[in-house]
């Protein structure tokens, strides 16, 4: 699974110091529900995640974890992230055996991406390609 969401308002609360430890601990949650994580990677306002989904685990159990826990996790870390919240939602994509090695490549490359394509533009893209209607209003949170 291919697993997007961003902090609430897209705020750039994920300073570089703290993204391998944040990624760290995305990790562990994953793999305490028995999900094998593949590749983690943030930027300053969003996360992409590829993981096994463990065969008795929801997606939505295992987003719900990893959001709460990373978001508690989060808030302990410093004072500046006291009010740190991801948002509401997020996109998960099922990824074929075949496209683990792009999937995992394009999260590698998450900052040099982001230099042409804003996280609403990606977001928007993987929608679109991955044919699922949105509405505007209810994305941005």
């Amino acid at each position: 699974m291919h697993l997007i969401f961003s902090t609430k308002g897209r705020i750039h609360f994920l300073h570089e110091d703290i993204r391998d430890p944040l990624h760290a601990y995305c990790a562990t949650v994953l793999a305490n529900l028995g999900c094998q994580p593949t590749q983690i990677n943030s930027v300053e306002d969003h996360i992409h995640i590829l993981f096994d989904l463990g065969r008795t685990t929801s997606i939505s159990k295992a987003v719900e974890n990893v959001k709460s826990n990373s978001s508690r996790w989060l808030k302990t870390q410093e004072r500046s992230l006291g009010n740190f919240s991801w948002q509401n939602g997020y996109a998960a994509f099922a990824v074929e055996a075949s496209n683990v090695r792009h999937v995992q490549t394009y999260i590698v490359n998450q900052a040099e991406h982001h230099h042409s394509e804003t996280f609403q533009e990606e977001y928007r893209r993987f929608l679109t390609a991955n044919g699922i209607e949105f509405d505007e209003q209810y994305m941005w949170d």
